[in-house]
């Protein structure tokens, strides 16, 4: 009787629970994990990441693995910040030598899977890195994770996954997933994966041939992500396919996709509000943790962020850009509290740290059923952000193109277009498509500015002679279609001098086969007139477009050539190149190469769908409620005294100067808000002027700079501001390209500056001479008269109080008061 009415009972919580409980078992026990170091650099990231884990509620406990030599360990001071696992260093290779800390990632799960009680009494594992930011609980089977079937976050720089990289360090590339950031799978899987990720990370290190930046993704070409590729490439070897999310981390400075609340924030990159911003790089040697009541610099408050954007997406990622660095500095005043340190003065910023708005902020965010989705979810047109008409089907793959040339001038516009698609979210490859000569490439410096295509260079046509550097463009995207090995469905066409804003994709702006988006270029009105019925058999198929392509692979195969040959033919055109016939205010031919591509469309009759809405230049005044993707910075734009314009900067090397960089532009809370239209065009051009420098400091950065405030006098404390500090941070004028640039040579030393001697023309020495020479005069005098033992007991006085000058040195006072006194002329 008792074993029915047992069964019974079971039978009844069978029923109530739906029978859920079958799939998996309960509790699903959870360990977190993460990688440091013993520097001061990963200690403050570790009480950041402590104090999100625990106001973000993560469920189980949390191990920090510690690699540390012997002698950092008997030096270290932060045992205390986190539970702890030590591991032995392998930041140098114990068998090749090779300094490469990032492997101790790997090491140390290995070494926790060996060693560590912990792994015997888990069933999932999460693993993150020591710079980030937990929002809400990471609940691996929440987010879709099933044995055998990881989550991840997207790396989409990984492009060896695509290359022979993947074919030469994995048996299985076809399985190689662009994966990092956010791991969380089985303990089975991880216990499979993690021999195999340390192995695969030693073998991609040690394979430098492979190194570039256009075989690896790798900014610095150096090798630094072998550890990614070694995690990809372990996990393709062990059949592991990846639920692959890109809503579930996000970086400050990024826009989250409407609806999506991201659990994770990733502070690896430079990120800011108004003037002010952060790197975790400016604090490698930081030991704030140890540091009794300082802290990170304040940042603005959220009244000020809703002052200075009005847009809802853009102003929710500066609220994440705040609470980044706000729960850093929170878990840093707890910590000081918990070292002992004394209570800090009360402060605004330290009331607002403990204020109930702050708290509401950062309350532990939760996943709501559907809100995250994986890849292969998407893929099956689950995607809120899909177009109502759009096929439900993967997204094609896109590739971005831009052209320049082997000089300073391209290489600034290079760093902030490069810089600006790695913010903007743009999906797939970027390369740069670049023309040099043989001679030009021997002396050029910038190889590692950006994924590079080397074209040679047609500036002066080989047939002609004729110098028009423009023709490079058509030139070089053609070269790239005959030798590049190009898997993108469409291609995105882009120009040097252009700053992108967010994605520019063909299913948003529809592109299709034969039918490419482009932007509007009025001024060509040869399409309207003679020139497009000299240069095209179809001059009603004429499209005034340029700036911005989307344009399928197939059409632009076919169109490439005739873009260059069109080029060419309206170039030698020269009866034609008159204003009112070309729209070229200059009318020497210089945009021919733009008549090439709408001549060369009209010949395929591809039709362009013209979008305005995509493109605007600084200093224009926007539509109302249009998010423009891309700021096409051509001409000279200006918010009150302060302007740019890049002809001003053709000859001046702001890329291999350390910390070269533009005027900064206004602060945007200076603004005049009377006039709607013109603050929003301000601020699109302080925008677009900050993003550049924004570049230019990271690149530098990237470059190993040495700190700027190293290089020169530190100022006196005279307890004032600075008469340029603003309330979002200070203009650092040592750092300013002056608005008339001078050529400067490719040095990365800073000289202190040479100073002329104006003593001997100022009034001042004047009267400081007079004032001596008739001192001089007197003692002269007086000594005269004083002449015997009167002046023995006066020259005595006056050698006492030093007013004889350099004549008490040279003789004796007491010489001087004796018989055997030399004759001394005074």
């Amino acid at each position: 009787m008792a074993t029915l009415t047992v069964l019974m009972l079971a039978g009844f919580l069978f029923w109530i629970d739906g029978g859920s409980g079958l799939e998996q078992e309960a509790p699903y026990r959870i360990h977190t994990l993460f990688s440091v170091e013993c520097q001061n650099y990963f200690d403050w990231q570790t009480v950041g990441l402590m104090h999100s884990f625990k106001k973000a509620e993560q469920p189980g406990p949390i191990t920090r693995l510690l690699s540390c030599t012997d002698e950092e360990k008997r030096k270290y001071r932060g045992m205390h910040l986190a539970p702890t696992l030590e591991v032995p260093s392998m930041s140098r290779h114990p068998k090749t030598g090779d300094w490469y800390p990032a492997i101790n990632k790997p090491a140390g799960i290995v070494h926790w899977l060996k060693h560590s009680k912990d792994a015997d009494n888990v069933d999932w594992v999460v693993i993150l890195d020591a710079d980030m930011i937990i929002r809400g609980p990471i609940i691996p089977w929440e987010l879709g994770a099933e044995k055998g079937r990881p989550v991840a976050a997207y790396y989409g720089y990984l492009v060896g996954c695509d290359n022979i990289l993947a074919k030469l360090h994995t048996k299985h590339p076809e399985l190689c997933d662009k994966v990092g950031g956010l791991l969380a799978m089985h303990i089975d899987d991880l216990r499979a994966l993690a021999p195999m990720w340390l192995s695969k990370t030693e073998e991609v290190r040690e394979d430098r041939t492979h190194w570039g930046t256009n075989i690896t993704g790798d900014i610095y070409g150096a090798g630094w992500i072998s550890e990614m590729y070694g995690y990809s490439f372990g996990a393709a070897e062990v059949g592991l396919r990846h639920k692959i999310s890109e809503d579930l981390m996000i970086y400050p400075g990024y826009i989250p996709r409407k609806g999506i609340e991201p659990i994770l924030i990733h502070y690896g990159l430079p990120f800011s509000v108004g003037n002010w911003s952060f790197s975790k790089l400016d604090h490698h040697e930081d030991d704030i943790v140890y540091d009794c009541g300082r802290l990170f610099p304040e940042p603005p408050y959220p009244r000020e962020v809703r002052l200075i954007e009005s847009d809802f997406n853009k102003k929710r990622a500066l609220f994440l850009n705040l609470e980044c660095i706000n729960t850093l500095n929170e878990g840093l005043l707890l910590q000081h509290a918990a070292n002992g340190c004394s209570k800090p003065k009360w402060s605004r910023y330290l009331s607002f740290l403990k204020s109930k708005t702050f708290a509401d902020l950062t309350r532990p965010k939760f996943l709501s059923p559907g809100s995250i989705e994986t890849k292969e979810v998407a893929n099956q047109g689950g995607n809120q952000d899909q177009a109502v008409d759009e096929p439900e089907k993967s997204h094609p793959k896109i590739h971005t193109l831009f052209s320049t040339e082997c000089t300073p001038y391209f290489d600034w516009q290079t760093v902030g277009l490069v810089h600006s698609f790695h913010l903007s979210g743009q999906p797939g490859n970027i390369t740069r498509l670049l023309s040099c000569t043989d001679e030009d490439l021997k002396q050029y410096a910038g190889h590692d500015l950006a994924p590079t295509h080397y074209v040679p260079s047609m500036s002066r046509h080989p047939l002609t002679g004729d110098w028009y550097p423009a023709i490079n463009k058509p030139a070089a995207v053609l070269h790239w279609l005959n030798h590049a090995d190009i898997d993108a469905e469409f291609i995105v066409i882009l120009d040097a001098d252009m700053i992108l804003r967010g994605p520019i994709t063909p299913w948003e702006f529809k592109a299709s086969r034969g039918h490419p988006v482009s932007t509007p270029y009025d001024y060509l009105i040869g399409c309207d007139n003679e020139l497009a019925k000299l240069h095209t058999r179809h001059p009603d198929a004429c499209d005034k477009v340029g700036g911005v392509i989307i344009m399928h692979i197939d059409d632009l195969r076919k169109f490439a050539m005739l873009w260059l040959h069109k080029s060419e033919e309206v170039r030698a055109d020269k009866a034609h190149y008159a204003t009112n016939i070309t729209g070229d205010i200059y009318a020497s031919g210089w945009i021919s190469e733009m008549y090439g591509y709408s001549f060369g469309a009209a010949e395929l009759k591809l039709r362009h769908l013209i979008n305005s809405e995509i493109l605007i230049y600084p200093g224009y005044v926007p539509e109302p409620g249009v998010k423009y993707r891309v700021f096409h910075y051509g001409l000279e734009f200006k918010v009150g005294n302060w302007s740019f314009d890049k002809a001003n900067w053709r000859d001046t090397d702001v890329v291999n100067k350390c910390w070269a960089k533009f005027p900064d532009p206004p602060d945007p809370l200076t603004l005049n808000r009377s006039n709607e239209d013109i603050l929003q065009r301000d601020l699109l051009s302080i925008e677009c002027g900050k993003t550049l420098n924004d570049a230019l400091e990271l690149h530098h950065k990237k470059r190993n700079c040495p700190d700027p405030h190293s290089l020169s006098t530190s100022k006196r404390d005279t307890g004032k501001e600075d008469s340029s500090s603003r309330k979002f941070g200070r203009f650092d004028g040592r750092n300013a390209v002056r608005s008339n640039p001078v050529p400067t040579k490719n040095s990365e030393e800073t000289s202190p500056p040479v100073l002329k001697d104006r003593l001997f023309g100022s009034l001042r020495f004047w009267v400081v001479a007079l004032w001596a020479i008739s001192g001089l005069g007197f003692l002269a005098v007086m000594l005269k008269v004083f002449s015997g033992r009167k002046s023995k007991g006066i020259l005595k006085h006056l050698c006492k109080l030093n007013l004889c000058g350099r004549q008490c040195k040279l003789v004796s006072p007491c010489m001087l008061l004796t018989k055997a006194a030399p004759k001394v002329s005074w």
